[in-house]
């Protein structure tokens, strides 16, 4: 077994890190409430910290694998709609002049969360178990959102609270999908996250990403 040298990740990094998070995680429970950290994107930054303290690479492998190529897309429609332009609208939040630029400033961290994740499993290597973990993380995630959650088009006495979190009624916030049962929309929408977002990225991380050392603390 080779050697596992902790400190891979520099101390400035954590201690920045974790200054963001404790700005972040009280002005989104105080304005989204505390389903908001439901959202993938959300459980990605908080198991991000914990990886990044342990120096863990499983647990920076799991929101690699998860959101490396959802936060691309994410970038990818923020740039468009800077420019003028639409592409998905996932990111019309962003342009709400209701929402004060402090509140969406914060929200950048999609914008630099995968190049961090991608540089933490360069340092600390690629923990093959994330995709089977990832996919059983989105599995719950979602069914807690579908069954537990407002769904799309919920009529809400705070417009803030999140509506159909992790897109588990539809891709549209305002009126869930009407083309499939509902059910059987989860069950397709769970399958294509796993089949098209996390197999891909497993795989492209697997190849260009030296592997975990054994024994690495989950």
């Amino acid at each position: 077994m080779r050697s596992n040298p902790r400190n891979r990740i520099p101390l400035w990094l954590k201690i920045a890190y974790t200054g963001f998070l404790a700005v972040m995680i009280p002005v989104y429970w105080i304005n989204y409430g505390p389903t908001n950290f439901l959202y993938f994107c959300d459980v990605a930054l908080l198991l991000t910290l914990v990886g990044m303290w342990r120096e863990s690479a499983l647990l920076i492998s799991l929101p690699a694998v998860g959101i490396l190529l959802p936060q691309a897309l994410w970038c990818t429609d923020f740039l468009v709609q800077l420019c003028g332009g639409k592409l998905t609208g996932m990111t019309d939040y962003m342009f709400n002049a209701h929402r004060s630029l402090f509140l969406r400033g914060l929200s950048l961290f999609h914008g630099w969360l995968p190049f961090l994740l991608v540089y933490l499993v360069a340092r600390l290597g690629y923990d093959r178990r994330a995709l089977f973990g990832w996919t059983a993380i989105c599995v719950i995630l979602c069914a807690i959102a579908y069954f537990l959650l407002p769904a799309a088009g919920a009529v809400l006495a705070d417009p803030q609270v999140p509506r159909n979190v992790n897109y588990v009624f539809g891709m549209d916030d305002a009126a869930p999908q009407s083309w499939l049962p509902p059910l059987a929309y989860l069950g397709a929408w769970i399958a294509a996250l796993v089949g098209i977002v996390f197999l891909p990225t497993h795989f492209v991380l697997k190849k260009f990403c030296k592997s975990a050392f054994k024994g690495e603390p989950a």
